[in-house]
Order: C-alpha cells, then structure tokens, then sequence
C-alpha cells in the first residue's frame, strides 16, 4: 500500500516519448505512487512480453490493440488498459471484453487544444503564412500567389459538435463567420449561440470551409468520399483534426487534382500510424498516397499534435494515471471506455 492507502500497480508504457515520461511521472509522483515502465516500443504482437508482470498497460493511439494482443496481454496477467487518448478505435473492445480486460479513456483533457490547432491550420492555409515564411528566409518579398480571404462572414461547417467541435464553433463565431455544423446531438451551447444544424448534404453544399471534428465510427468512416466531394462548393477549404479514416485520402486527392478542393489541412491521416510520432527524415516514405500529398502546394499537414499543449498534456497524464488509480481501489476505472462511439 502506498502512502495514501491506494494500491501500487505496475504498469507498463507503451509508445513512450520523452514528454510522456516528464508529464506520466510528474502525476505520478503527485497523486499515485505506482510503478511505471516505460518502453519507446509500440504495442503490437511483437512487443507485448514487454508487459509481463505489470497489471495494467497503458498504450497510446498507434498501439495495436487487437483481439492476438489482448489475448497475449490477458495471458500475462494485464487487466486494465488504460488509453490515454480520447479515441479508442484502434482496441477490439468485444475481444477485450471476453478476455476480462476492462479498457478505460481520457475523454476530455482540453479541448482548446485541438480547435485552437484546427484554427492555426486555417489561418495558415488561408493566408499562407507558411509559404511567406520560406520565402523571407531567401529574400523573396513578392506577394504574388499569398493572396488570401477574409474568415469574417465566411461559412464554416463543423462537422462534430462535442467538446472539441463546440469550442471551435465559439471560436469561428468570434472571427465573425456563419457556423453552420452536423451532430446527431446538437449541442444547446452552440444552439444557444446561433449555429445552424444541418444534414450532411446541404452542409457540404454550403460551407467556405468544412472542418472534422468527429470520432471514427462505422457511420463515419470515409464520411468525405468522391460523393461526398462532389457536393462541395468548388474551392472549398477542408480541415481535418479528428481521426484520418474519416475521409478517404484518395478521394480526396481526386477533389484537389479537379481543383473542387482548394485547400487542405490536415493532423492526422488514414496509415499515420507508420508514421507519425517518429523521426522519418533520414529515409524514403514509402506510402506513396502520402507521398502525393505532399507535392501539392495548397495542402499543409502536421504531424498529430492538435493534442500537443502543456495543459492537455498535464489533463491526459492526470486523468491516466486516476483512471488506473480507481481500478485497482475500487474494481472500476473513473472513465471505462462508452460500448460505442455516437
């Protein structure tokens, strides 16, 4: 038993990186007291003996967390596995459950974090502000091709309205745009302030600018396809910071080809998850999909860090580590993972 009367778990980190390590231990050490084991290495079948004798994993978004894994996890006597990400598509909830491990989440740590990065991708899209950059550095102050638009009365749609889609509408009303936005659950916040709710179609049809804010569920997976392009206005601007399977990447290189896209941003992608969160500079990409992204001139991808703010950082590693906490006290973390994702 720890200081506090709560039980000490051995826990076994996956995909660590050094500001994992800095934020994880520092809750630690405040609140919990239990035994952590960091490993750089992904989680997958290969690197699972990795958690034998912890009690619970803690695995991150590009872990693989299918039925062979868990089976291997269960077997080694893991029985929690504690996300810390607010998605959780990438576990076999049904095969975690008949091998009796309970998957908890980080269901909010701060939502600011990614519409604010939502807006950054916008803004730098719009007004070029990257390419202006590059050309200052070689002493290039010709405006010609920076040419950029007014947000002030644009229509954006926001395609989501939890917690991160419901500050971004805030935000993009403050820019004084027309937001107009789909959720099977309007949220009466952004009722409150004006925002329209549409279906699907006529929100495409609309919008200057469509940003995605949703979880990847069956409903939305490629929810942005060739049909779904089709409705677009022509030259629209289409942002991405939820999950990258929510559109089908190479329908939409055919809407940026045909120039029905004119803009693109995006933090995460459909395969990020061979690369994303390493350092790939010094070898050839082979996904040639992404490859092809990155010769058009007007689309701008970062790397997954909408998420990647000192205050959502400290919101993830808290909530991580209470979460594994109250299983081991009480029989049931404070965030089990919902039985499905609306």
């Amino acid at each position: 038993m720890s200081g506090q009367g709560e039980q000490i778990v051995h826990v076994a980190i996956f995909s660590a990186k050094p500001y994992d390590i800095s934020f994880l231990t520092r809750a630690n050490t405040a609140q919990a007291g239990h035994h952590l084991h960091f490993h750089a290495a992904r989680l997958a079948t290969g690197t699972m003996a990795l958690a034998q004798g912890a009690e619970a994993i803690c695995a991150f978004v590009n872990d693989r967390l299918g039925r062979p894994v868990l089976e291997g996890l269960a077997a080694a006597g893991v029985r929690l596995v504690a996300l810390r990400s607010a998605g959780y598509n990438h576990v076999d909830l049904a095969a975690a459950r008949s091998v009796g491990i309970e998957v908890c989440f980080v269901p909010s740590y701060s939502p600011h974090a990614v519409a604010e990065h939502t807006l950054a991708l916008i803004l730098t899209l719009n007004r070029k502000t990257h390419r202006a950059w590059a050309r200052v550095r070689e002493g290039n102050f010709e405006l010609d091709g920076l040419m950029g638009f007014d947000l002030y009365g644009k229509t954006v749609g926001v395609i989501g309205t939890g917690r991160i889609g419901s500050v971004l509408a805030q935000i993009l009303l403050g820019f004084g745009c027309r937001v107009i936005a789909h959720d099977p659950k309007p949220d009466p916040d952004c009722l409150a302030r004006g925002v329209a709710y549409l279906d699907i179609a006529p929100l495409l049809s609309a919008s200057d600018i469509i940003t995605l804010q949703c979880p990847l569920t069956e409903r939305t997976h490629h929810l942005v396809d060739d049909r779904a392009v089709a409705r677009m206005k022509t030259g629209v601007m289409l942002i991405n910071t939820s999950r990258g399977a929510v559109i089908d990447t190479s329908a939409v290189i055919r809407g940026l080809k045909s120039g029905r896209i004119g803009s693109l941003g995006l933090d995460v992608y459909e395969e990020e998850g061979e690369l994303f969160f390493e350092d790939l500079s010094d070898r050839i990409i082979p996904d040639d999909v992404f490859a092809r992204l990155l010769t058009f001139p007007n689309v701008l991808i970062t790397g997954h860090q909408g998420f990647f703010t000192t205050e959502a950082l400290t919101a993830i590693a808290e909530t991580t580590l209470a979460n594994i906490t109250a299983f081991e006290c009480d029989g049931a973390a404070l965030h089990p993972v919902p039985d499905r994702q609306m």
